[in-house]
């Protein structure tokens, strides 16, 4: 591989940000491409795909046989709330091969003994996500049912582009953040990308259940999610 795509895909790496290394197999230059990199034709439809579902496959395009070698950064799941919920879906989301955070600063529930083995923080969200803010491969899931504890986590997931940001609630309670969201000065398409009430619609009754339900939607939005686009914060 040629040094300067190599340290170029370190970097990129340190960044948590995803790239294709595009091998031509008859010998021709590798080409590193980043997900966001405007694209046309069959390249750009074998790309997204290959940056969608995280495989690397050899792809014939036009005639040229090419092998793309997906580097994704490894997802991430924060979780505000230390809730049932939360432990249950903690669980789920590591079979899945997820990374998984808590945050609640609510000492009585974030505590060792309920969420063993798992990357729990006992710290107000905002203070947390100033050492460890958040990325394009994460998803924030808001838990807590406290305004005073979801609604920045949410207003930042928001804006440094999340590939979900979903919100436990009813939709009376939902309307109510919304409100207070635009206060803050989000937008109407901001808005739009949260996912509340949370979950598929599947019926889902107990902890359990709902815990189900989100991990189905964020594996659904980390599968569809646009990669036509650069990812990062907001300028």
């Amino acid at each position: 591989m040629d040094r300067q795509i190599l340290a170029k895909l370190n970097k990129l790496r340190r960044e948590r940000r995803a790239a294709i290394l595009a091998t031509d197999l008859s010998g021709g230059p590798d080409r590193l491409i980043v997900e966001g990199d405007k694209l046309e034709g069959a390249l750009a439809d074998a790309v997204a795909s290959t940056f969608r579902s995280g495989k690397s496959a050899p792809v014939a395009i036009e005639g040229q046989s090419l092998f793309l070698n997906v580097h994704l950064p490894p997802p991430r799941i924060v979780v505000i709330g230390a809730v049932h919920i939360s432990q249950i879906l903690a669980r789920m989301a590591a079979l899945a091969d997820f990374d998984v955070t808590i945050i609640d600063p609510r000492t009585a529930f974030a505590t060792p003994e309920r969420f063993e083995g798992i990357d729990l923080i006992a710290d107000w969200p905002a203070d947390a996500l100033k050492e460890r803010p958040l990325d394009s491969y994460m998803a924030l899931v808001a838990v807590t049912h406290d305004p005073k504890i979801d609604d920045e986590p949410i207003a930042q997931a928001l804006g440094t582009g999340c590939f979900y940001v979903g919100a436990l609630g009813s939709r009376k309670t939902h309307a109510g953040r919304l409100e207070r969201l635009k206060r803050e000065g989000l937008t109407e398409e901001d808005l739009a990308r949260i996912h509340a009430p949370i979950g598929l619609p599947i019926g889902a009754a107990s902890p359990a259940e709902i815990a189900v339900a989100i991990l189905a939607e964020i594996i659904g939005a980390l599968r569809e999610r646009d990669v036509s686009l650069p990812k990062g914060p907001k300028p």
